[in-house]
């Protein structure tokens, strides 16, 4: 999967599935910006994983539920590289708890992160894409909660949902310029988020999933890479579950 001269800005890229996903493209020649909104320890160290593999980046810290702090975001890409090819709208937050319980703010706030952070880079991304000569692509990181709905997380399940169907929407209005829009819906992934599983309830859900086991951020990260490569040109609109089974 070639992807030498192309840039991409990953969302949410200092540590897990991020992490994994800025330096998957950036192994295959991609030049990578690295987005943070509040772990600057993560995302220097996913800076320097990608220097010491070889590849090239540069991080940047923007809170993507802001429009201006996105627009300057995409300002300092262009200035820096001349273009954008790939968008990866990974960055995200989750609550865990009975819809009851919740509180506007907390809702708020989630769809901030995960549904207009989404928007806020997708239409900044849109104007530099629509003047490429050749495909670029939209990957935005969904959740198996988007497909099913969760118990206990009814919000973030809602803003996966959203993400799901502006995927399918975007990619049929954006496909006659050459800009292609899909999506991955993770299963349960070894990251810090599932850490407030304890030991007996990780087992438990392990059992659940018929390969037997939590993926790895590099599962996820090689199904966007593809999402970004040639060898997907055909695929647009497309929700992609890699889960090991589970649903």
């Amino acid at each position: 999967m070639n992807l030498t001269g192309k840039v991409a800005i990953i969302t949410g890229s200092s540590r897990g599935i991020g992490r994994a996903i800025a330096l998957n493209l950036s192994k295959n020649g991609a030049s990578v910006v690295i987005n943070y909104s509040s772990d600057e320890i993560g995302a220097t160290e996913t800076l320097n994983m990608i220097k010491a593999a070889g590849g090239y980046a540069v991080m940047q810290k923007w809170d993507i539920s802001d429009y201006e702090a996105c627009k300057k975001a995409m300002d300092f890409t262009l200035n820096k590289f001349g273009r954008l090819d790939i968008l990866v709208n990974n960055a995200g937050i989750s609550e865990i708890g009975l819809f009851i319980d919740y509180t506007p703010e907390m809702w708020s706030r989630m769809l901030d992160i995960n549904v207009k952070g989404m928007f806020n880079m997708s239409h900044l991304a849109l104007s530099a894409m629509l003047k490429n000569t050749d495909f670029s692509s939209i990957v935005n990181i969904s959740s198996i909660w988007g497909n099913v709905g969760a118990s206990c997380e009814c919000i973030y399940s809602a803003t996966k949902g959203a993400i799901n169907s502006f995927t399918k929407a975007l990619a049929k209005e954006m496909a006659p310029s050459k800009i292609r829009v899909n999506a991955v819906a993770p299963g349960v992934i070894d990251t810090s988020m599932n850490k407030w599983l304890s030991e007996e309830e990780k087992k438990e859900l392990e059992e659940e999933i018929p390969l037997g086991y939590f993926g790895r951020p590099e599962d996820i990260a090689n199904t966007v890479c593809f999402l970004c490569s040639k060898e997907s040109e055909y695929m647009t609109g497309q929700i992609l579950t890699v889960d090991g089974g589970f649903i």
